[in-house]
């Protein structure tokens, strides 16, 4: 048997070192050709680790959080015949353990205990913190407790956990019954509901730790301002809706984004600056006539950007197709590294969520970025008269650094306008 060394490969783009994520594998695991070992981060996007060989695992060269540089060691593997390591016999012990990158104490989370050579093992689900319920959803328990609380006739949301992340374990149900019995409120605040306890820390580690540097450093860097506008969109409304029912199965659904996307390519004819990037290095403004569309979009992990290139070619339906292939790529964790960057101009959309007003930040080096409110029906005056229309807020952010107050103002009542008339959106 030999010894069979992995090391964190070239990404390409010029990327030095990577953030270690997740591992799919642990020590003592057979692995086969192309099995993904763990996902690791870059600046840009997630990137799978493929094992090349058959093997069992032997080491892994980090835990979740630690960085790694291009070339360190990821994992070791046992392979029949030679490996490509010379020294096969050789104790893992003797490896050195690959030393992370340093960090500002401001961009470092809370530091994991430091990994363990020769072998860095990941820890089993039952050594895991437990991370604590979202509100409103059922108390953390194993299938044998919730058992014993069915058959006690206990409610689990009025029992107090005290295991890791307030899981409820059994001497937690023994108590309950004990107070039960004795005629004794369970220990609660007074209200009959359960008190809470424990606590969590939780490091921020891939996509969430690189979202949390680029918003620090983009509120750090950026002076913004936010212009808030209403926009009458009824006849929009009408419009999307028409078309939908006309192409309904035969072309891709209609959303307000496609439309918004129009009115931004047809506004930034006008206004330029607003399709830019700013490099603050060299102090150069970049301007482009493409306009690559940021569509800032949730992911299970969190907030990612994917980019609808060259947006001013598309019609409405090939807008909302590539929105949805794109969506759909983020939310999968399947969304590439050209996928993920290059973005001139974001727009940042809760839909029915998107509340009455918004502060977005902008998606550094961009210059501006278009936030879109919930659609609401409304009472309004119009010639003269009180009738229902349908209105949304856009919150649109700057910089001040390059864009004026009535620059921003002016370029978004030419958007308004454009959504007010969508006619207008189709004129050359």
């Amino acid at each position: 048997m030999g010894t069979h060394v992995i090391k964190m490969p070239d990404i390409g783009e010029g990327i030095a070192e990577v953030e270690l994520v997740k591992w799919y594998v642990a020590v003592g695991d057979e692995v086969g050709e192309d099995q993904t070992l763990a996902d690791v981060m870059t600046d840009k996007a997630m990137v799978e680790i493929p094992s090349p060989v058959v093997g069992r695992v032997v080491a892994l060269g980090g835990a979740p959080g630690q960085v790694l540089a291009v070339g360190a060691e990821l994992i070791r593997l046992e392979v029949a015949g030679d490996g490509n390591q010379r020294e096969a016999n050789r104790p893992a012990a003797a490896e050195p353990a690959p030393a992370p990158a340093p960090r500002s104490e401001a961009s470092r989370p809370e530091a994991a205990p430091a990994p363990r050579r020769p072998e860095l093992e990941v820890p089993h689900d039952d050594d895991r913190p437990a991370s604590r319920p979202a509100p409103g959803s059922p108390p953390l328990a194993s299938p044998a407790v919730r058992q014993h609380a069915w058959d006690l006739g206990i409610e689990l949301r009025f029992v107090s956990g005290t295991g890791q992340g307030g899981r409820i374990l059994h001497g937690d149900l023994d108590v309950y019954v004990q107070q039960r019995d004795a005629g004794l409120p369970p220990a609660t605040g007074g209200g009959g509901l359960a008190k809470r306890s424990g606590e969590e820390r939780i490091p921020l580690i891939g996509l969430r730790r690189k979202i949390a540097e680029k918003m620090q450093a983009a509120k750090r860097h950026i002076p913004h301002f936010t212009y808030v506008e209403e926009v009458d969109v009824t006849e929009l409304e009408a419009l999307r809706a028409t078309l939908n029912q006309r192409w309904q199965g035969r072309r891709a659904h209609l959303t307000l984004l496609p439309f918004l996307t129009r009115a931004l390519v047809v506004a930034v004819r006008d206004f330029p600056q607003m399709n830019a990037r700013f490099d603050e290095e060299s102090s150069t403004v970049t301007r482009y006539g493409a306009v690559h569309l940021g569509i800032a979009t949730q992911g299970e992990q969190g907030l990612a950007v994917p980019v609808v290139r060259h947006a001013e070619t598309l019609d409405l339906w090939g807008c909302a197709q590539e929105v949805a292939r794109l969506a759909t790529a983020v939310r999968g964790g399947k969304a590439g590294r050209d996928e993920m960057s290059g973005s001139t101009l974001t727009i940042s959309s809760l839909g029915p969520l998107g509340g009455i007003a918004s502060t977005p930040i902008i998606n550094h080096p961009e210059v501006a970025i278009i936030g879109v409110n919930r659609i609401v029906e409304r009472p309004a005056f119009r010639h003269g008269l009180v009738v229902p229309r349908k209105l949304m807020n856009l919150s649109a952010s700057f910089d001040h650094r390059l864009i004026d107050g009535q620059d921003a103002a002016s370029f978004i009542q030419a958007v308004r306008q454009l959504l007010e008339q969508p006619a207008t959106l189709f004129l050359e």
